[in-house]
């Protein structure tokens, strides 16, 4: 008989778990709360629109070790259903001004740009000689000291605003961004760094990651992953009220389907793969402390907006991935995706579909408007730089008030931490966005990687 493992939490990050633990001969079940399993990875359709809820695209990392992503995506046999971004997604925009400027991609290109000033730039070149950092430091704090005022304010604080909708004032350089800061770490510079990684890259043949979705969506992976998981694996409605270490590393799961039925289900493998907010109660029996640092971990909230224009009522060509706002410019809404130039059949023909994002660390107050208030609010914010002429024709608000795991300072302590108060249960493996990286790559690699516990 195979062995038993269950998966609770039928995000990404537990869907992909529970495909590696099935590939691997266990019986997997996965035990969601929701009535559909994906998480935040949902996808829309109206009016001609294809538009997501959640993620609009991830970076896949094809032909490399950790293209989990890809590998999965073949196993599911997906492979035509995947899509690369259009190239114009090289090109990205940063509000200054209240004008659109492109980010420069090239150093020909850095030293002609509006985007930052001349004193900007010669600062740049104190970098190879600055000292690495002896304590853990936010990222504000690290891009400060290293690149100035200027490169927070214009690149790197509307970049995490857009990844994690977040406050580099408050987010730790370590977690949150761990590459940036292996590269003063190991080089003693980021340029240094940037330039050595560069050859390494090139010489090594190696490819450079690639912005994909599907066709159909987002949330055609998860739908394929619960689809082809064997009868019966997937059970969603569900209520997981206790989990009870056995002897020799078992465990017993109990659990309430729809309509109150309690149920146990007993595993040689546990994987808990859910928000921090909702595992730390779970945990909570095990170890307290343990719930108590999880349960801490801070989440963004946010509201994705989708609009639909007719495209002549919209004067900027949208020919890039997006924009990103910094807080300098004084504008509400966070940034927004140039949807429709991404990825065809986004709109309609001779329509546009623009997805914006509003809420975040810096401004959660925002979050207390009517869905109405919002969607006016970022109408207003996208009108003067895009030259938006009158109403959208379609319009999709999703809220979330837990959106983003926040990686604050000290977070890699924390996880630590959480990691020594567990280690005497056996067989518990903790798979989620707020410990394993927060992007749709970085759960399925994760999940991947749960068959070596």
């Amino acid at each position: 008989m195979s062995e038993q493992a269950v998966v609770i939490g039928g995000g990404i990050s537990g869907l992909s778990a529970a495909w590696a633990l099935h590939r691997q001969g266990y019986a997997c079940q996965i035990l969601e709360s929701r009535d559909r399993v994906g998480g935040n990875l949902r996808t829309g359709h109206s009016h001609g629109y294809l538009y997501e809820h959640g993620p609009n695209s991830t970076l896949q990392k094809a032909n490399s070790p950790v293209d989990a992503l890809g590998r999965l995506v073949s196993q599911l046999g997906l492979d035509d259903q995947l899509v690369e971004a259009n190239p114009a997604a090289a090109k990205r925009f940063i509000l200054k001004n209240g004008q659109l400027v492109a980010l420069p991609t090239s150093p020909p290109a850095f030293i002609t740009s509006p985007l930052f000033s001349l004193a900007a730039k010669v600062r740049l070149l104190a970098e190879p000689f600055i000292a690495r950092g002896e304590t853990e430091e936010s990222i504000a704090q690290f891009v400060r000291r290293r690149l100035g005022q200027e490169f927070l304010d214009y690149a790197i604080e509307p970049f995490i605003s857009g990844v994690y909708a977040g406050n580099p004032a408050t987010l730790s350089i370590q977690a949150a961004v761990p590459k940036i800061y292996a590269l003063e770490k190991e080089h003693g510079s980021l340029i240094r760094g940037a330039l050595a990684m560069g050859k390494a890259m090139k010489g090594a043949g190696m490819p450079k990651g690639r912005l994909v979705s599907f066709r159909a969506g987002m949330d055609t992976l998860p739908k394929a992953i619960a689809q082809q998981l064997p009868s019966g694996a997937v059970h969603t409605k569900v209520k997981v009220t206790a989990l009870l270490p056995l002897s020799g590393g078992e465990w017993k799961v109990v659990w309430q389907a729809q309509g109150g039925q309690e149920h146990t289900t007993t595993c040689q493998k546990l994987v808990l793969s859910l928000p921090a907010p909702a595992a730390a109660p779970l945990l909570e029996p095990l170890s307290p402390n343990a719930a108590r640092l999880v349960g801490g971990i801070a989440y963004a909230p946010i509201a994705s907006v989708a609009l639909g224009f007719v495209q002549n009522k919209v004067k900027h060509p949208l020919d890039g991935f997006g924009f990103l706002i910094p807080r300098r410019e004084g504008v509400t809404t966070l940034g927004a995706l140039f949807s429709s130039t991404l990825f065809a059949g986004r709109a309609p023909a001779g329509h546009v579909l623009i997805t914006a994002f509003i809420g975040g660390a810096i401004h959660p107050e925002v979050m207390e408007k009517t869905d109405a208030g919002l969607v006016e609010q970022v109408v207003k914010d996208l009108t003067p730089c895009l030259g938006i002429q009158g109403e959208p024709v379609f319009v999709s608000l999703t809220r979330y008030q837990q959106a983003i795991p926040q990686y604050t300072m000290g977070h890699l302590t924390r996880l630590t931490q959480v990691k020594e108060e567990l280690a005497p249960f056996a067989n518990l493996i903790l798979r989620a966005n707020w410990k394993d990286g927060i992007s749709v790559s970085d759960c399925t690699l994760h999940g991947e990687q749960v068959i070596h516990g």
